[in-house]
């Protein structure tokens, strides 16, 4: 009586496990590092705590060697199961249950692309910008321009290896009027762009 209402207790811990309240678990993917308990309800001398390999097997005596990482923790119950089956008079019934997860490593933060903006800005100087950083927010993080500026001629210098260094002349206007897209350009690190000063009459 006590093994038939041990096996119950254990069938209702599985399919709790499975209801919507519980989908985190269920659908989590097993990684290398995991440490999964694995427990059979007819024969409790196969139960025990299993190391998942970098490989993503794990060894369960009388299954073998079961490939079981990348998969959910159903997949892996029923993997087990099927490689104990031969062994039983019936199909027995196997839970799977994480108890260590390996720790995911975190991605590591971008570094900041260092770029110049020199001449008639409102704060010149080395200014360092987030990736995808368009041409127009860099002149906007320098403060835009001074009345000097000669909007018109506003250049980007930017380093081409071997071949030194190449020049793109704008005109901000135009870039402003939508005749050119130059102003959507993401800085590079090492860029720089140079706001001359207007000439007389210009």
């Amino acid at each position: 009586m006590m093994k038939i209402l041990g096996a119950f207790l254990a069938m209702m811990t599985f399919t709790l496990s499975l209801l919507p309240g519980q989908a985190d678990a269920y659908e989590y993917r097993i990684r290398a590092g995991d440490v999964l308990r694995v427990e059979v309800i007819e024969d409790d001398s196969l139960n025990r705590d299993v190391l998942v390999a970098p490989d993503g097997r794990i060894s369960v005596p009388l299954a073998g060697v079961l490939r079981v990482g990348g998969g959910t923790l159903e997949q892996a119950r029923a993997r087990i199961t099927s490689a104990l089956a031969d062994d039983f008079a019936n199909t027995p019934n196997v839970v799977v249950s994480i108890l260590e997860v390996t720790e995911r490593p975190q991605p590591a933060e971008p570094e900041p692309l260092k770029v110049y903006v020199i001449g008639e800005v409102n704060n010149p100087g080395l200014i360092e910008v987030e990736a995808h950083t368009t041409l127009l927010q860099a002149l906007s993080m320098a403060g835009g321009f001074t009345d000097f500026a000669a909007i018109k001629r506003v250049q980007l210098r930017r380093r081409a290896g071997s071949a030194g260094e190449r020049v793109y002349t704008f005109n901000y206007q135009q870039v402003l009027d939508g005749y050119s897209s130059i102003g959507t350009t993401e800085m590079a690190p090492g860029d720089t762009l140079v706001v001359p000063m207007r000439r007389l009459f210009e």
